[in-house]
């Protein structure tokens, strides 16, 4: 059975994100584990206070996902600080990656796909500072190379139509899962 990751930064009540998230994790087989960013409160690593088995026990859950699927909605160019925050803390060397003797980082990740959903209230701009980040931190860092992103835009835009415009993004899902 294939080990899922769900990362939930999904910070609001009727979270169209977590709609998608859901949607996608319908569509998966396996089990999922989910880390609710809100909940864990991970404190940037500059922060006084957490221990090193607090901070790996995210790294290693990270490297030991089959499958890990990011549910952040679009704020300020990029994602909340929460999800920077856990991405901080799971990009540990020698548990999430490691450097060749030339410097390259080589992922250690079980990890064969990383899924990345969002919603946004306007347009998604280029460059997306926040899927593009995780793309590459997954790409580079982490050794996963099949990363997706699903998103759905323009949902508070005066006249538009939320529900058709999450039904196109969920026929997305369907056609890229």
């Amino acid at each position: 059975m294939e080990n899922i990751l769900f990362v939930n930064a999904c910070v609001r009540p009727e979270s169209r994100t977590m709609q998608l998230a859901e949607y996608i994790l319908d569509r998966l087989c396996g089990q999922v584990a989910e880390v609710n960013l809100e909940q864990e409160q991970i404190q940037p690593l500059l922060a006084a206070g957490q221990d090193d088995a607090e901070i790996l026990r995210y790294a290693n859950q990270f490297k030991n996902a089959d499958t890990i699927v990011i549910a952040a909605p679009y704020w300020d160019l990029s994602f909340p600080a929460i999800v920077k925050n856990y991405l901080e803390s799971v990009t540990v060397c020698g548990v999430t990656f490691k450097y060749s003797p030339d410097g390259i980082p080589i992922g250690l990740c079980k990890a064969k796909r990383l899924i990345y959903v969002m919603t946004a209230g306007g347009p998604v701009f280029s460059p997306d500072y926040g899927f593009d980040y995780v793309k590459a931190l997954a790409q580079n860092f982490y050794g996963i190379q099949d990363v997706k992103c699903f998103k759905a835009e323009n949902l508070d835009i005066i006249g538009a139509d939320v529900q058709k415009i999450l039904n196109e993004t969920k026929k997305e899902i369907d056609m890229g899962l």
